[in-house]
């Protein structure tokens, strides 16, 4: 296994690695807040952290659906979260054009799934020197992302992380293949499961994507008997009024308690395999 190393966090390395906070930055105010909730959380269960939003969603349903900060303010909120809270971060990148001001403040590029075959995208982000996230296409097999982990590692940039989450299946819905994650890891990398997304319903509520949070749990016990490194959760304090992916993100004040049981199957699980 390739361990990548992110600050001072190894993922692949034996410790169940967080990657959480909310889909898009909404405000300043609230990126602090929810950030600063999440380092309280994951310290107290003694758990590694990156927080994870974004500045712009760029794939959204709908011309009207909100996208976010945009690159300039929503760097400026994310350079202000990593400085007073001394926290690696993860964002995503829809074009190569935003690499060179991305890199200068995040830890992590995050290839979003839709552009996950995106030659240009992957092989500038590898570039960077950053650790790059991939997301597996819905549209994929997971066989087919060994192509996609090939063009970030072209560049000499081995510090990269694969992500799950979910397939397509038939109209509206995902659903989440086991087999996935030791197929994946078995190309060497670690592997997150991003459990918020895998519960999205694209397009379920006609301009917007809807969502089953309730199964967050059961899949996230499910992909850590499957020996993943990571779990990759969306958070809101107020998921309901979420500007973004309110129906798939977990309560921010249920998280401890997820955290804490997930923890404990991690931990028993890495003593069977």
């Amino acid at each position: 296994m390739n361990i990548v190393e992110i600050e001072n966090i190894k993922v692949g390395g034996g410790e169940l690695l967080v990657i959480a906070g909310p889909c898009v930055i909404e405000s300043e105010k609230l990126t602090l807040n929810i950030a600063e909730e999440l380092k309280k959380i994951t310290e107290k269960v003694s758990l590694p952290f990156i927080f994870k939003a974004s500045y712009d969603k760029a794939n959204r349903t709908s011309i009207r659906s909100f996208r976010g900060p945009g690159l300039k303010e929503g760097l400026r909120i994310l350079k202000k979260v990593k400085d007073l809270f001394e926290i690696p971060l993860l964002t995503d990148v829809h074009c190569t054009s935003h690499l060179k001001e991305v890199k200068e403040v995040v830890d992590v590029i995050q290839i979003p799934a839709f552009l996950s075959r995106q030659t240009d995208l992957l092989v500038e982000a590898g570039k960077t020197g950053r650790a790059v996230n991939i997301k597996k296409g819905q549209f994929l097999s997971p066989h087919q992302m060994r192509f996609a982990l090939e063009k970030v590692t072209s560049t000499g940039n081995h510090r990269v992380l694969l992500t799950e989450r979910g397939t397509f299946f038939g109209y509206g819905d995902l659903v989440v293949d086991m087999r996935n994650f030791p197929i994946m890891r078995s190309f060497g990398y670690p592997v997150i499961f991003d459990v918020t997304h895998s519960v999205q319903s694209p397009g379920g509520l006609g301009e917007a994507s809807g969502g089953r949070r309730e199964f967050v749990p059961y899949l996230a016990r499910a992909g850590i008997a499957c020996g993943v490194d990571g779990i990759f959760l969306e958070t809101h304090p107020e998921p309901d009024n979420a500007l973004s992916d309110g129906p798939n993100m977990w309560p921010l004040k249920e998280m401890e308690g997820l955290l804490k049981e997930l923890k404990e199957l991690f931990a028993l699980v890495k003593c069977k395999i």
